[in-house]
């Protein structure tokens, strides 16, 4: 019974710590990143795990999964990138298609992924600029980052 007290107490500190919930990302990725990886490794996304993957702003969406996987800002995606596990998962699927022979993100993920992954890409290199996320903007979205995350973020910002 103790044993049981100090789990639960531990999962409420921990609960307490998470302010934006970012444990849903990590019990969704769980169940299917390896799964990921391969996909991306073969350079064909197939599954459905776009949004708690690559997420991106939850105004940017209107399906359940868009706004309950979505980020609500940028103090939560600085948050994401504060989490080690989250943090290490985007960064290694990132590199993972940054190095793909390919630079066609339609290809790689279909149309309307393909502009998921520039909305993430924007939303995480605007959070932590200089990284993998501003290459693969430049690799696969000619250098242009998504105009309306930029636009989301500005009006979030005033």
């Amino acid at each position: 019974m103790e044993k049981s007290y100090w789990v639960l107490h531990k999962q409420n500190k921990d609960m307490e710590q998470d302010n934006y919930n970012l444990q849903r990302f990590i019990e969704a990725q769980d169940l299917i990143y390896p799964i990921v990886l391969k996909e991306l490794q073969e350079g064909r996304k197939r599954g459905h795990w776009m949004w708690y993957i690559f997420p991106q702003l939850k105004q940017l969406g209107y399906s359940f999964n868009s706004k309950f996987y979505g980020i609500s800002g940028i103090e939560e995606a600085t948050a994401y990138l504060g989490n080690p596990v989250l943090a290490q998962r985007l960064r290694e699927v990132s590199e993972t298609i940054l190095h793909l022979s390919t630079n066609d993100a339609v290809e790689v993920f279909g149309g309307i992924d393909s502009r998921k992954l520039c909305s993430c890409m924007t939303l995480f290199d605007i959070v932590s600029p200089d990284e993998v996320f501003a290459r693969i903007i430049d690799k696969y979205f000619n250098g242009q980052q998504d105009k309306c995350t930029i636009k989301i973020i500005n009006h979030l910002s005033t």
